[in-house]
C-alpha cells in the first residue's frame, strides 16, 4: 500500500513501513512481566504464522525443516534482511521485546515479500522476552546460529543481571545450540564487550573463533553494518568489540 492519508505509515516512494511512526524507547526490562502469547514449547510455534509461503498449514509442515538462526533483540530487522538473502535456505527468527519495533519488522518483511516475490520468505519476527522464554521456543541443539548485537548494556553494577549475556544465560544458549554452532556478539561499549567475551570464555561449553575462521565467515562481516545501531557507530567512526564463540562438546 502506498502512502496516503489512510495509511502515512508506509512510504511511497519505497513502499516499506516510515520508521518513524514504529519509534519506542531504546531498551526495555527484561525482567518485567510482560503479556504477549509465549508458545508452551518448540512444538506449538506455528511455522505456517512465520512462514506462509512455506508452510501454508503448519499441521503438514515438515517437521525436519525447524528455525536454525536466532537474532535476539533483533532491533528494526536489518540483520534479519541481510541474512535471509544469504542464507536463503535457512529458517531464521528476530526476538524482539518492544511492541513498536517489533510491528515496524513485521511490517517491513510483509512488504519486501511483495516487493519481492519469493524472497525474504525464510524470516520472522516475534515479540517475546528471549531472557525469559528461550525453550518455549527451541529444542536442544536446533540453533545454529545465535546473535546478539549491540545489547543495552545495563551500565549500573545492580542491572548487570539484566545482561543478555550472562553466565546462567549461557547454558540456556548452549542448550539451544547444536555442538558447532556460533554464538555472535558486538558491542560499542568496550566495558561490555569485555563481559560478554569474559563469561563466554569462561563457559566450558563455549570456545573462540579463530582469526582465520573470523575472516571466512560472511555472518562476521554483517555485525558492525547490518544494523541501524552498527551503521550508526561506523557514521561517528566509533569502535567496536565482538566476541565470536564457538558451541563445543562438553569434557568427558
Amino acid at each position: 500500500m502506498l502512502e496516503n492519508e489512510a495509511n502515512p505509515t508506509i512510504s511511497k516512494s519505497t513502499g516499506l513501513p516510515r520508521k518513524r511512526f514504529y519509534r519506542a524507547r531504546a531498551h526495555s526490562n527484561p525482567l518485567s512481566d510482560s503479556h504477549f502469547p509465549i508458545p508452551i514449547s518448540p512444538s506449538e510455534v506455528d511455522y505456517s504464522l512465520h512462514y506462509p509461503q512455506l508452510f501454508p498449514s503448519n499441521d503438514q509442515r515438515d517437521k525436519n525443516k525447524k528455525i536454525e538462526f536466532a537474532d535476539i533483540g533483533c532491533g528494526f530487522g536489518g540483520l534479519l534482511i541481510s541474512l535471509s538473502t544469504l542464507f536463503p535456505e535457512t529458517l531464521m527468527i528476530g526476538m524482539e521485546l518492544r511492541d513498536k519495533v517489533t510491528e515496524y519488522v513485521k511490517e517491513r518483511i510483509l512488504a519486501l515479500r511483495v516487493a519481492n516475490p519469493g524472497q525474504y520468505q525464510n524470516i520472522s519476527v516475534d515479540r517475546t522476552n528471549s531472557m525469559k522464554y528461550i525453550p518455549n521456543y527451541f529444542e536442544k541443539a536446533q540453533l545454529s546460529k545465535m546473535f546478539f548485537l549491540f545489547p543495552d548494556p545495563h551500565f549500573k553494577e545492580k542491572n548487570h543481571r539484566r545482561r543478555v549475556i550472562s553466565p546462567y544465560l549461557l547454558d540456556e544458549y548452549a542448550y539451544a545450540l547444536r555442538v558447532g554452532g556460533i554464538i555472535y556478539t558486538i558491542t560499542d561499549v568496550e566495558e561490555l564487550g569485555e563481559w560478554m567475551k569474559t563469561c563466554l570464555e569462561n563457559h566450558p561449553l563455549f570456545e573462540a573463533l579463530t582469526s582465520e575462521e573470523l575472516e571466512a565467515d560472511p555472518a562476521v562481516k554483517l555485525l558492525s553494518s547490518a544494523t541501524e545501531e552498527g551503521q550508526k557507530v561506523a557514521r561517528n567512526e566509533g569502535q567496536t568489540f565482538q566476541a565470536v564463540f564457538r558451541r563445543i562438546s562438553a569434557a568427558p
